[in-house]
């Protein structure tokens, strides 16, 4: 039976992490390791300065007093003893898209999937005014999960998956969408005339294109971005060569040009 490992950075009592745990169960044996807490927008962070701790929840269930990555790498050492055949985070309380997959801990659980063996997906849902219904997010992620255990995916590579509310149109493979980053900085003063911070969203605006993760859930698809660990930007290597090629590095002096 394959072994299916959940995560997600809402924390182990989020609704959206025993909805995809139920739906991911038709699949293989699925063990869930979350964090105790909330741990939204921590990025790919690895606890180094303080102890962790796991705890178990519930038969299969289990939280660690840290981040996504943290339960990752706790899930594969200590609790499953060996790899997983899938990694899947999620589901989280709104989209993962574009630029923004760099904050999300969501996608860091199955960014650290990539980079340690198993494969890995992050799954998102739109977030809106009304209650969230994990329905169709967890229907999507049982297909893309499916096709990944029985096809699988090239080393070092995941999935990041996008779901809009309600019914879809189906699923579209994307790239990442880009956006205009202006975050906001609320600065304020508390009773003791000390000051303090409030950073907020940025400014939503998408740079338009017909193949983008933003696009496509905004049309009402389901979508499903292949992403990896490695951020070389390969296209301006040749350039970099040819400029610095004119400098040369001596022995503890400045770069001279040659």
């Amino acid at each position: 039976m394959k072994r299916i490992l959940v995560t997600n950075d809402d924390g182990v009592h989020s609704v959206g992490i025993k909805v995809l745990a139920d739906a991911l169960r038709s699949l293989g044996e699925v063990t869930v390791v979350a964090p105790l807490a909330e741990a939204s927008a921590i990025g790919h962070a690895l606890t180094l300065r303080r102890p962790l701790r796991l705890e178990t929840i519930s038969a299969g269930v289990y939280a660690v007093d840290g981040t996504p990555t943290d339960c990752v790498n706790i899930a594969i050492s200590s609790v499953l003893r060996g790899m997983p055949d899938l990694v899947v985070s999620g589901i989280n309380k709104g989209w993962n898209l574009g630029d923004d997959v760099t904050y999300s801990g969501t996608v860091s659980g199955a960014f650290e999937a990539a980079l340690l063996g198993p494969p890995g997906i992050a799954v998102s849902l739109q977030r809106t005014g009304e209650e969230f219904d994990f329905s169709e997010a967890a229907r999507g992620a049982q297909v893309v999960a499916q096709s990944v255990l029985e096809k699988g995916l090239p080393s070092r590579t995941f999935l990041n998956v996008n779901v809009p509310q309600g019914a879809t149109k189906g699923i579209k493979v994307t790239v990442q969408a880009r956006r205009n980053h202006i975050t906001k900085v609320d600065e304020r003063i508390d009773p003791r005339g000390q000051r303090y911070f409030w950073i907020e969203e940025g400014q939503n605006e998408w740079e338009p294109h017909d193949r983008s993760d933003f696009q496509a859930v905004r049309d009402g698809y389901i979508s499903v971005t292949p992403l990896q660990p490695d951020l070389t930007a390969y296209n301006i290597i040749p350039a970099l060569e040819e400029f610095l090629l004119d400098y040369s590095a001596l022995p503890g002096a400045p770069y001279r040009k040659r």
